[in-house]
């Protein structure tokens, strides 16, 4: 019965009846869908997730930091750019290819990091790599990972690229580094964007992690009595231990010198929202940088990526790739995006949300819809591959 209801709101997405409807203020409710091949759009994905998660996963998951402004940006920000068509070209066949750093690469929509993605799904990571390796997108595993990097790499039967969080405590940034290398990784992606976490008042007040039962199964371990244990006794010596932690988290471009010459993988850079950082990136050695501002959820800038794009791109001056994440929803986006001179971008809650609905099924749904729309995009600009895709295909609203 709710499949034969969607069928029929389909129809009516394309009646004008809908459309005056809608522009007297109606509402037209859609029924969740019930298999990865009803959906029309990722957002069907994320209504799923919502129904089928724990509030308190969520809640998380959804959330950004303090007034979430970065957040709402984050998407608003699309809307400042316009696509600009070209007709009578021979798109029959768009060719989503591109190199990165030496990689071929099917489709510029990489797996960005996320970390215990145990928490949306019993399979977690492993659905996520299997789910990349039939449709073959590059995946960047979180240091936070909730399965083990042997395990996903062998799911994924190809390198991924680790996400690295190292502190500033150089023996253990070492450690990292010799992990990473022993594992076969190819390439480290260096995340700057967490110095002083923010934080979300819903989840403060309605999910604190030790009083909610929510919480109990995915955060108790034999080391949380020991964490605590160990955030008593610095309390009590007047120490707090978010202030360490914050302290820790701080890098600074010296520490990025060392690391650059401690290791011969190759080393990008995650949350760069400024020209000025990126040029120093290209300055002090880094092989590409991804424009990001942690979707929301590191601090609440309101630096949207899409708009800061362009003058990043115009500080590398093409010496090293630029990536970009944050926001993106649609094919559209992620043309707007390569449009503006990324090489790739990455994507984080929409396969999430296909996760937590489908497992690997759903990933692989999203990832097939997000090529399907960035095709139809290309279609419709008239690029018949990435490369010509150019800033000549986009304008920002008003200019």
């Amino acid at each position: 019965m709710q499949s034969t209801r969607r069928a029929f709101l389909r129809f009516l997405a394309g009646s004008p009846l809908l459309l005056s409807e809608l522009a007297r203020g109606g509402d037209l409710a859609s029924a969740p869908i019930e298999a990865p091949a009803q959906a029309v759009d990722v957002f069907d994905f994320r209504a799923v997730a919502e129904r089928r998660l724990l509030p308190a996963h969520w809640t998380y998951l959804a959330m950004g930091v303090d007034d979430e402004f970065t957040l709402r940006e984050n998407r608003e920000a699309f809307s400042h750019w316009r696509l600009r068509p070209r007709r009578l070209v021979d798109t029959r066949a768009p060719d989503t290819s591109t190199d990165l750093l030496g990689t071929k690469l099917s489709c510029p929509i990489v797996l960005a990091p996320v970390g215990s993605q145990k928490t949306y799904h019993a399979e977690g990571e492993l659905a996520v790599a299997r789910a990349a390796r039939r449709l073959d997108h590059l995946q960047i595993l979180s240091m936070g990972s909730s399965t083990p990097l042997d395990e996903v790499s062998a799911a994924r039967d190809a390198p991924l690229w680790l996400q690295l969080y190292p502190p500033r405590i150089w023996p253990a940034a070492r450690w990292l580094l010799r992990e990473a290398e022993g594992a076969g990784c190819p390439t480290l992606v260096l995340t700057v964007d967490v110095v002083m976490p923010g934080e979300n008042r819903l989840r403060i007040r309605r999910f604190r992690r030790d009083e909610n039962p929510e919480c109990q199964p995915c955060h108790a371990s034999a080391l949380d009595p020991v964490l605590r244990g160990a955030a008593s006794v610095a309390r009590a010596a007047g120490f707090e231990p978010r202030d360490w932690l914050a302290d820790t988290m701080t890098l600074d471009w010296a520490f990025f010198d060392r690391m650059r010459d401690a290791t011969p993988l190759k080393l990008l850079i995650k949350g760069i929202l400024t020209p000025e950082d990126a040029r120093l990136a290209v300055e002090h050695g880094a092989d590409g940088v991804i424009v990001s501002n942690h979707g929301g959820r590191a601090d609440d800038v309101g630096l949207a990526t899409i708009d800061v794009l362009p003058e990043i791109v115009a500080a590398v001056g093409g010496r090293i790739p630029v990536l970009v994440d944050s926001g993106f929803r649609r094919g559209s986006d992620v043309v707007k995006a390569l449009a503006l001179g990324a090489r790739a971008v990455c994507i984080g809650r929409p396969y999430l949300w296909g996760l937590a609905a489908f497992g690997q099924a759903g990933v692989e749904a999203v990832l097939a819809l997000l090529r399907r729309e960035l095709e139809a995009s290309m279609r419709a600009l008239g690029a018949p591959s990435l490369a010509a895709i150019t800033r000549a295909h986009v304008e920002r609203k008003g200019e």
